[in-house]
């Protein structure tokens, strides 16, 4: 419970959307391993219209309550709830998880450690299955050539059980925006989250502004939570398989040096193309007109995606990250059945 740690002001930030079950489960465990007078816990709820405010004031009085009167969606939600919110770091805490006994301790030694880390994900491990890693996040995320996140631990819905294989502090490609440690002036002078992806990818395209202009996000297996997952947006949704599909695109426009893009959204055609077969195969029409319609939306957001390269790409920038994984991640799985993370480096 920091308790070498006084001086950092520390915002827990959760966003609530008709979340109340969720808040009876997992607030209380928040609220007793975040005790310590620089930490405070704030919910920003997005405009539920269920009892979630109501539950909260008459059961968590330590809670700060922000009240955002209406839903923003994730990434706007967050970024309207943080600017009224003074901090040394935020810590974007999803509804639905549960944290352990110093779980701040470790992140936040990280970036007082070094002011060129940005951000820190902890050990995400499934709270319905707590020896295997969970999905949105597990020991730290990266992405492959063609953009294709994944994670250690976690290889498309492949998940890992954690046997101490990934307990070593390293630098990741992005930290899961279910518990992210950000620091707060980074985040404001960055822009945040960008708004237009509503959710789903935009902590990674967050993430890639910021080691594009030279930050480090970091993983460490010192903090533990347990994460429920598919809270909000169940994984087989239509509208979530829609969001990952552009905002995937959305991610690799606005992020990749200008002689990598159209090689790599050429070939991303081709695979999205065969993601497409595979689910028409499996007669999930929804899922295709999710993919046709994300592609759809895509193209459509060229001209806005061309200014935002302009705002967020710095000049003559042609080097990708160097944790992006110089292979693919659907050779790998499917063509050489390697289905772990430490098969394949």
């Amino acid at each position: 419970m920091l308790q070498s740690l006084m001086n950092p002001k520390v915002a827990i930030v959760i966003l609530n959307w008709n979340g109340a079950e969720l808040l009876k489960q997992f607030l209380p465990s928040v609220i007793e391993f975040s005790k310590n007078d620089s930490t405070k816990i704030i919910v920003a709820d997005n405009g539920s219209t269920d009892d979630s405010l109501q539950i909260l004031q008459q059961n968590f009085s330590e809670v700060k309550i922000l009240d955002l009167k209406q839903n923003y969606g994730f990434a706007r939600g967050y970024n309207e709830a943080l600017k009224q919110i003074e901090a040394d770091y935020f810590v974007i805490l999803n509804s639905d998880v549960e944290v352990t006994d110093g779980w701040l301790e470790s992140p936040v030694r990280l970036m007082e450690s070094d002011k060129n880390i940005a951000a820190v994900q902890p050990k995400i491990l499934s709270y319905q299955q707590k020896t295997h890693f969970e999905y949105a996040g597990a020991a730290g995320g990266f992405i492959d050539k063609f953009g294709y996140p994944f994670c250690r631990g976690r290889m498309f819905n492949e998940l890992e059980a954690d046997n101490g294989q990934y307990n070593d502090t390293v630098d990741i490609f992005w930290a899961t925006g279910a518990c992210m440690f950000v620091r707060a002036k980074l985040f404001v002078e960055n822009g945040g989250f960008d708004a237009d992806f509503w959710a789903h990818q935009e902590e990674i395209d967050l993430c890639w502004r910021l080691k594009n202009k030279g930050y480090r996000i970091v993983y460490t297996p010192e903090s533990v939570v347990y994460h429920l997952g598919g809270g909000t947006l169940s994984y087989d949704n239509p509208h979530k398989l829609f969001l990952n599909f552009r905002n995937n695109l959305w991610l690799l426009y606005k992020n990749l040096p200008g002689n990598r893009l159209l090689y790599t959204l050429f070939v991303r055609m081709i695979l999205d193309a065969v993601a497409a077969f595979k689910l028409l195969a499996e007669f999930n029409l929804n899922g295709i007109v999710s993919v046709l319609k994300a592609h759809c939306h895509f193209y459509l957001s060229i001209p806005a995606l061309n200014r935002k390269r302009t705002l967020t790409r710095p000049k003559k920038h042609s080097k990708l990250p160097k944790e992006i994984m110089p292979t693919s991640i659907v050779y790998q799985f499917y063509w050489k059945k390697q289905k772990q993370f430490k098969t394949w480096l």
